[in-house]
């Protein structure tokens, strides 16, 4: 098989699951809302959802399981195995089954729904056939008419994985904005990692205050504005009025752009100017009771390295250094 030939194929695989993806999303219609009450109400009277599959859809269930839980759909994975040896008890009358087959032909999950209807549960079946055995014993089908298999056997689950993977991501993002779950309380859930650090740290908790600010009036000097970013050991600094309200803000980007543009004018002259002739007027700042994560967000957005900290009346508190965030791990 030629390096060429290697290229095609993975891109076959790509175009099968994106028409897959295409298909299924197609497809969403009253059973997803449908299936949206149902969660809705399991969750309002204390219920957990419960998600089920066998081999290849029970890893399934456990990535969508993950993302119920983490964004605030309470879930567990049942294994239909060990559910029929007395994980059973794990389950409620108030608990929702979603159970995962593509064909709806498991024998595993073919015994497990008649004894989980005993527990009271309701049962939604993610499948690609809505009259297969498993569509008839439950409550509501949330097909996945995601087509043929991107395996030359037609027979490795591809883009069924990939297809189910997806509607319990749209089921589990609908059911964040239905259930107003917001991200404090998303930050909750994720207590470690760079993704709780952003979501729990305040701006006011990374942003460089003190003698790590170079905070300087209009009327200093290029050179000496320089010496207050040495000072503070950053590439930028502030520049406030007399009340402390922010004016602008200049870098050493600024001042190589300047040098580099002034090739006919001596340095020195550049260094004696006041440094309100050179700053950044009006520079975009964010407000100290901002969280990490919107600060991110203005990083990424804006392309920019620094980024003055202010209060609501426009007084400078600090600034943050793009640099400074891996040390505080929210980068």
């Amino acid at each position: 098989m030629t390096e060429q030939e290697q290229i095609a194929r993975a891109k076959k695989v790509f175009d099968a699951e994106i028409a897959g993806l295409e298909r299924t999303r197609d497809s969403v219609g009253e059973s997803f809302t449908d299936t949206i009450a149902l969660l809705m109400s399991t969750l309002d009277a204390g219920g957990l959802v419960v998600v089920t599959g066998v081999g290849k859809s029970l890893q399934v269930a456990e990535k969508m399981s993950a993302i119920f839980a983490s964004t605030g759909t309470r879930s567990i994975v049942l294994n239909p195995v060990q559910a029929m040896h007395g994980d059973l008890g794990m389950v409620a009358p108030r608990d929702v089954l979603l159970a995962l087959s593509f064909s709806g032909e498991s024998e595993e999950l073919l015994r497990l729904v008649p004894a989980i209807r005993r527990h009271g549960l309701k049962v939604v079946a993610l499948t690609a056939n809505r009259d297969s055995s498993l569509g008839r014993l439950a409550d509501i089908v949330l097909e996945i008419p995601c087509g043929p298999e991107a395996c030359p056997f037609g027979m490795a689950p591809t883009t069924s994985a990939t297809a189910t993977m997806a509607m319990g991501d749209a089921l589990a993002m609908t059911m964040i904005e239905a259930r107003r779950f917001d991200k404090q309380s998303y930050a909750l859930n994720h207590p470690a990692g760079a993704i709780g650090r952003a979501l729990i740290l305040k701006v006011t908790d990374v942003m460089r205050t003190g003698e790590r600010l170079a905070l300087v009036s209009p009327e200093t000097t290029v050179l000496n504005t320089l010496l207050a970013m040495t000072k503070a050991q950053g590439g930028s600094a502030v520049v406030a009025d007399e009340g402390g309200r922010l004016l602008g803000i200049f870098t050493d980007g600024d001042f190589r752009r300047i040098v580099s543009g002034q090739s006919e004018t001596s340095p020195k002259g550049i260094l004696a100017d006041p440094v309100e002739d050179h700053m950044t007027r009006n520079p975009q700042y964010i407000k100290g009771d901002a969280y990490a994560a919107d600060l991110l967000r203005v990083f990424e957005s804006r392309r920019i390295d620094d980024l003055p900290v202010c209060d609501d009346d426009g007084k400078v508190l600090g600034l943050v250094d793009i640099q400074d965030l891996p040390k505080v791990k929210v980068l």
